[in-house]
């Protein structure tokens, strides 16, 4: 099969029917980035790290372009952030046909930019999606197409965490996401931890546990 996205992947040492975990990396990040998680994490999950479609000088890859200008400041390209959580839909309908894999548990997991990405397809596909886990990012309203039906989201649990020194993505932003998931009635939790931008040994452990007792 042709996939929309290039991808790593550890199988399950379940022959059918396994829970996916797809990993989606941050800016300027690759597919081996959150795939050293993967040795740590439970062996009965698939687990598929994708590689972002859009390509960075002089490495590494983005779901979207990031513009630092100096009179409009920093500003994101949402129109190729929407294309990106697309294929990122597309790449589970196709992952879902090709590999042995539960197309009823499949969990997100993403690093600031990839977690913007990840919590833009849950909420604008929801049918897709069971878990996300989101470290270091925050909801962008403007990539996400929210279902006209609160039930649509009932069976959504969201794990995210940010830290409260981060100078890349503003702690104040990440706060905003629980009350966002709340009106749409969606079961979360959210956690603070003394670092800067990056994953915490404590942030680690919290959610690989949280993730445990969900697959």
């Amino acid at each position: 099969m042709q996939f929309v996205l290039d991808h790593l992947q550890r199988p399950s040492t379940l022959s059918d029917n396994a829970p996916l975990l797809i990993m989606c990396h941050g800016y300027g990040s690759d597919e081996n980035d959150l795939f050293s998680f993967a040795s740590e994490l439970p062996d009965e999950l698939f687990i598929i790290s994708l590689k972002a479609p859009y390509p960075l000088q002089p490495y590494g890859n983005a779901w979207y372009a990031i513009n630092f200008d100096a009179e409009q400041g920093k500003w994101s390209n949402n129109e190729q952030a929407i294309k990106s959580r697309d294929l990122i839909a597309q790449f589970i309908d196709q992952a879902c046909e090709f590999y042995p894999i539960n197309s009823d548990n499949i969990t997100l997991l993403g690093f600031s930019q990839g977690t913007i990405l990840s919590l833009a397809v849950a909420l604008s596909y929801p049918q897709l999606i069971k878990n996300v886990v989101g470290l270091s990012g925050y909801v962008n309203p403007d990539i996400i197409n929210v279902s006209d039906s609160i039930n649509h989201y009932e069976h959504l649990q969201v794990y995210s965490s940010h830290g409260s020194a981060d100078q890349v993505i503003p702690v104040e932003w990440a706060r905003k996401t629980p009350n966002f998931l709340n009106k749409l009635s969606i079961k979360n939790e959210y956690k603070e931890y003394p670092v800067g931008h990056g994953v915490a040994p404590q942030n680690f452990f919290d959610f690989k546990n949280w993730l445990l007792s969900r697959i």
